[in-house]
């Protein structure tokens, strides 16, 4: 707004002035800014408004005198800056030329005129060709909106060569998804004007397949010039782009493109002034046209039309499958009913059940969609659940076929169990009748029936009870006294599939919630059992070799779950987390002995048959924890003394052994406790406790780049393949510690920058031959481990940054470089940045820092120093001339 009023006062200060002062004005002010319009970057935070207020002089066009003062004074300027080496030079030039068209001093004749105008649109043609996607962009924008104000006056030649380079060419840019966005986008401009709809109409339908488009921003751009092309009524939208291909884009498309097409299809499939027998018709169109379209399209409906329309469909639905029942499934006789709810219907159901199950898909997501409305209005609801609960036995008589019964078993969720008596008395039953290994889509709609009808603790109870029976126990355990009357049965484990249920229900936030706001006596009693699973890994770790029953697998999957409720009922009370403080504890103690490279004899021989190495059992049980208390500390669970504790248990697992398979779970640890504390905090009290936990982790973290090191010199291709699982964690702990710029997590750099230049010039002392000594250009020329290291610090320029700051800060502080070695591995490692092309400006800071030490190795004795030395004075010297 401010910027708009210095634009007024600048044009009226300028239409007042005369004379010299007039000429000042221009030349200081008004050519100033267009020269800063041109030559600012786009990125700068000036530039929108210098902008602005050269186009308030362009929107006072077609005055005499402002047309004059803008052709002198652009003259000098616009047209060099148009055929501009800068790409940015060009793009801006062209937009202030395609808003400026056409750029004419008036005083000239009718024929100049003419000349000057055929010369500014082939100017404009021929920035459609520029080699830069962004001004060709810049120059779509520009050519649509001189036709768009010009159509009446351009040739009829000109406007057709124009819309045929759009719409022919530059639509189908396959260098640039900006270019072919900006076609879309720009086109919209060109619709309003209402002369361009009889050509746009034959030219459109050539842009069908952009619908189809790899980038999602064209698609969006494409759709949103079909709603324009509706709005205006230039064309019939499915002339440009047919139902068929609208439909399967809908049904796979990302939310923002879907959107756009129920938009774009609504009036059609849901015409609010018809009748709801007539919305139910074309439902069934739509489902036996694409159903998982249909699906997408009725997700998004309530956002265009009153919840009391959606019930309304709902209840039409209803009455066709009604109509069914009463067909005793005979669908080819639900064709009549259709007929006599709608004049126009055809027959429109067919004879498979396909129609039917979608209609019951669509009853379901309307009912959903609604859902929070139907709470606001108890009588509707109650109508809704009478309505459908009278018919919903007979359509799970009916209906039997899986497709039906899936939305069927939704449909019941959605109403109170005393709603459908029939089904919801069964349920529990059948989930206790499931067999192990079924597919999670045999019981995911069981459960979440049970969770909405607040029968969670059910569910809960079943699943204690397999895996309590699962354990090996006492005879005299296992009778249990329980209150009430109860028929006494032999109770079948399935371990596996409580645990397949225990999943579904935890991942899944609607039947997470109704599981923690049970009994705290039920989730207590999970959480001991799952807690009593431990006995087996123990079992299983002190005798391996024995065939145990249970499996090892499911022992392991119960106690991340033991774990993972842990942490779920944390927000309960601290307790919780004192369960996963003695889990840690019982690691340190039971499982870490056992975590060691011997394997059992038998067990290598079953690896070496299968080709698959897996991780000792220990390994498996520390990792599995480790990784559930790195989300404990994401969600910042964990408190100071959790912190504490669980860094202790890195500390001891990385003194292992083998602990050394568990430094990406370790790695991942030591990020989540960096990224719990902030560089900026102040707090004095706070202060010592959060510098000795970052202490441990920078400790932690030097261990664990030893460890890496050790096993690549025992075990190269072991080694190799452990500094490769740990890129991710030691990438992600890397981005936490560059933010930190005082101790001890500031010297994380120093201990890579320091291993580095160790393997390095160990490498370097070993050469015997001139010949040997190459300057390296990549990662992979450097010894293992300084090669995964700089991979991981040279992705990210962030990182490399901070690493270049080490370096330069390692020289500053006066560290010794005794040696030529030393400071040709630090040329080594700078030649490697160099050739990425980053950080240019750190980089030449580093090199300088060592020249300084570089030059008093000038006079060496041996041939080889010789050559090493010459070689880095090469490459302290192609670095300093970048």
């Amino acid at each position: 707004m401010v910027t708009a009023h210095i634009a007024e006062i600048y044009f009226r200060a300028w239409k007042k002035a005369g004379g010299d002062f007039l000429e000042k004005i221009e030349s200081s002010c008004v050519q100033d800014l267009m020269q800063n319009a041109i030559f600012l970057h786009r990125s700068s935070p000036v530039y929108a408004k210098v902008r602005k207020i050269v186009s308030y002089f362009h929107s006072r066009k077609g005055c005499e005198k402002v047309d004059k003062m803008l052709s002198n004074l652009y003259k000098p300027i616009l047209w060099t800056a148009l055929s501009a080496p800068n790409f940015e030079v060009r793009a801006n030039a062209t937009l202030l030329f395609t808003e400026a068209f056409p750029v004419l001093d008036v005083e000239t004749g009718n024929k100049s005129t003419d000349e000057a105008i055929q010369k500014q649109l082939d100017t404009v043609m021929a920035l459609l060709d520029d080699p830069h996607p962004t001004v060709r962009s810049n120059a779509i924008l520009g050519v649509c909106k001189i036709l768009a104000k010009y159509w009446e006056v351009l040739p009829a030649a000109i406007i057709t060569d124009f819309l045929k380079k759009l719409v022919m060419e530059l639509a189908f840019d396959s260098s640039s998804p900006d270019v072919r966005c900006s076609v879309f986008k720009c086109l919209i401009v060109v619709l309003d004007n209402s002369l361009s709809h009889p050509i746009l109409e034959k030219l459109l339908p050539t842009l069908k397949y952009s619908l189809h488009d790899n980038s999602e921003k064209v698609r969006i751009a494409f759709l949103d010039m079909l709603i324009k092309v509706k709005a205006v009524r230039a064309a019939k939208f499915w002339s440009v782009c047919s139902m068929d291909h609208l439909l399967a884009r809908l049904a796979i498309d990302s939310l923002s493109a879907s959107k756009r097409i129920v938009d774009l299809l609504f009036k059609s499939f849901f015409p609010v002034n018809e009748s709801d027998k007539e919305w139910c018709s074309r439902c069934i169109t739509l489902i036996q046209m694409n159903p998982a379209a249909a699906r997408k399209f009725y997700t998004h409906t309530h956002k265009h039309t009153a919840p009391t329309n959606i019930i309304k469909l709902m209840l039409a639905i209803r009455r066709v499958l009604n109509s069914c029942i009463q067909a005793q499934g005979d669908l080819s006789e639900i064709n009549d009913t259709i007929k006599e709810n709608s004049a126009q219907a055809e027959p429109l159901l067919g004879k498979d059940r396909a129609v039917v199950s979608g209609l019951l898909e669509v009853a379901v997501i309307l009912w959903r969609s609604v859902e929070k409305n139907l709470k606001q209005n108890e009588e509707a609801k109650k109508y809704l659940f009478a309505k459908f609960g009278n018919v919903i036995s007979k359509y799970f008589h009916t209906f039997e076929d899986e497709r039906c019964t899936v939305p069927l078993i939704q449909m019941a969720s959605l109403m109170p169990p005393a709603a459908v008596p029939t089904f919801s008395y069964g349920v529990l039953s059948r989930l206790r009748k499931m067999e192990s290994g079924v597919t999670p889509a045999n019981f995911t709609q069981l459960l979440d029936c049970m969770c909405s009808w607040g029968q969670a603790a059910d569910v809960l109870e079943l699943v204690t009870d397999w895996l309590s029976e699962a354990l090996p126990q006492q005879p005299e355990k296992r009778n249990v006294k329980r209150k009430g009357v109860q028929i006494m049965e032999k109770i079948e484990s399935k371990p596996d599939l409580a645990l397949d249920y225990l999943e579904y229900l935890f991942t899944h936030s609607s039947t997470r919630e109704k599981v923690l706001d049970l009994d705290q006596r039920k989730l207590t009693q999970l959480h001991k059992v799952l807690e009593n699973w431990r006995s087996v890994l123990s079992s299983h770790l002190s005798s391996p070799a024995d065939d145990k029953s249970p499996s090892v697998e499911i022992a392991l999957k119960v106690f991340t779950y033991h774990g993972r409720l842990g942490a779920h009922l944390q927000q309960k009370g601290r307790e919780y987390l004192l369960s996963l403080e003695n889990v840690a504890a019982w690691i340190a103690e039971e499982v870490l002995p056992f975590l060691t490279s011997n394997r059992d004899g038998e067990e290598e021989e079953e690896e070496e048959e299968e080709g698959v190495k897996s991780p000792p059992l220990a390994a498996q049980i520390t990792e599995s924890f480790l990784t559930l208390c790195r989300d404990v500390l994401l969600v910042g669970f964990g408190d100071e003394a959790f912190k504490g504790l669980i860094l202790h248990l890195c500390s001891l697992t990385l003194l292992s052994e083998a602990g050394y398979l568990c430094v990406p779970a370790v790695l991942l640890i030591l990020k989540e406790v960096a990224d719990s504390y902030s560089p900026e905090d102040e707090q004095e009290e706070e202060e010592g406790e959060e510098e000795v936990i970052l202490g441990v982790v920078a400790n932690i973290f030097q261990k664990i780049i030893e460890l890496l090191a050790r096993r690549l010199r025992k075990e190269p291709e072991e080694g190799r393949q452990l500094c490769q699982s740990a890129i991710p964690g030691l990438s992600s702990f890397l981005q936490v510690a560059q933010t930190w710029d005082k101790p001890p997590l500031s010297g994380v750099f120093s201990t890579l920058f320091a291993v580095i230049i160790v393997e390095k010039r160990h490498l370097l002392q070993k050469v015997t031959l001139p010949e040997e000594v190459a300057t390296p250009e990549s990662v992979e020329d450097m010894p293992p481990l300084s090669s995964v290291l700089l991979s991981v610090i040279l992705k990210l320029p962030s990182l490399t940054r901070s690493f270049l700051a080490e370096v330069s800060s390692s020289f500053e502080s006066e560290a010794v470089f005794s040696s030529l070695s030393e400071l040709a591995a630090v040329l080594h490692i700078l030649s490697i940045v160099r050739h990425t092309g980053r950080c240019r400006a750190s980089l030449k800071t580093a090199a300088s820092s060592v020249q300084q030490q570089l030059h008093s190795h000038a006079a060496t004795s041996t041939d080889v120093q010789r050559v090493i030395y010459e070689s880095s004075v090469k490459t302290l010297n192609e670095i300093l001339d970048l």
